[in-house]
């Protein structure tokens, strides 16, 4: 059994929630993190206490907005009051949009970094000097195949911010390399069945432009993309999977997780563009001299964080 604390953002349903339990069932204490607790999504805090109550394992809802500071540092310090640490971060949330691109306005394109990208920011600002300071801890980064792999049309606004989130991590994992922190990139791929994410799809605010393409040349494309997508998904394609997944990389030895963890990996192509990606900028690092940042240095002794 393992004494982990760990903090998943966008924990009500999808990803959050399967990576949740995953975890929790793993031994450690997993807050599972989301908006409105008291509203909308208060059935889901109640079906978070009633799963923990019938298999024992640690799990715990957690107000959490990513798009609030005021919200984010409120729920880090109340995971540091009660356990004066925090291990683990799960950046999940997020949120999907599908629509001919330019018929986005630029507020919701902002709308849409802001949880994808700074929310993660918020996150590591309010966390990360705790783990700094523990010289420990682990990032894990859910992405897209989308990133590096094949880009269907309609999903550019929601592509470009996970897209943005990949590269942050990328960085991350190299200015925290030194301070003993570790970071993983779990990329999951186009999973059209057990989550929300299409389902919950945001629309375009521009109307007319929308209009213009669904009703002009493109006119079919929402049900030829969804047909498609969904003619790519193995029948056994299980969204758990990515929960196991994140859970296995949390499980790894310090020093030995992946840095990125492909999830239902198929014709998009992600898991063979990312290593090659990956190994150009590992190849620039040593260039300039700055391999170690492609090692975790080892944990801090007790004696070093006192």
């Amino acid at each position: 059994m393992s004494d982990r604390i760990i903090l998943v953002t966008g924990a009500s349903s999808g990803f959050g929630a399967l990576a949740a339990r995953a975890l929790a069932e793993g031994g450690d204490t997993v807050y599972a993190s989301m908006r409105a607790t008291g509203g909308r999504n208060a059935a889901r805090v109640e079906a978070v206490g009633a799963w923990a109550g019938e298999t024992g394992h640690d799990l715990r809802a957690l107000e959490l907005d990513v798009q609030s500071e005021t919200s984010v540092e409120a729920a880090v310090d109340t995971i540091i009051a009660e356990h004066d640490r925090i291990d683990v971060i799960v950046h999940n949330a997020g949120h999907m949009v599908f629509g001919p691109a330019e018929a986005f306005t630029p507020e919701q394109y902002a709308e849409l970094y802001d949880v994808n990208v700074l929310g993660a920011q918020r996150l590591n600002r309010a966390a990360l000097p705790r783990m700094r300071a523990r010289r420990s801890g682990l990032l894990v980064w859910v992405g897209s195949a989308s990133t590096t792999g094949g880009t269907p049309p309609w999903l550019g606004p929601y592509f470009a911010a996970k897209a943005a989130m990949d590269r942050l991590a990328v960085v991350y994992a190299q200015e925290l390399s030194r301070w003993g922190i570790e970071t993983s990139i779990v990329v999951p791929g186009a999973y059209t069945s057990g989550t929300n994410h299409f389902l919950h799809a945001g629309s375009p605010n521009d109307g007319p432009t929308a209009d213009a393409y669904s009703n002009g040349p493109y006119a079919g494309i929402e049900d030829d993309i969804g047909a498609g997508l969904a003619a790519l998904e193995p029948e056994d394609a299980d969204a758990a999977d990515v929960g196991r997944a994140i859970a296995g990389v949390v499980a790894a030895p310090r020093g030995r997780r992946p840095f990125r963890v492909h999830v239902m990996t198929g014709p998009e192509g992600a898991h063979v563009a990312d290593p090659v990606v990956d190994r150009l900028r590992a190849e620039l690092l040593r260039r300039v001299d700055l391999g170690d940042l492609l090692t975790v240095r080892a944990a801090a002794t007790q004696e070093d964080r006192s």
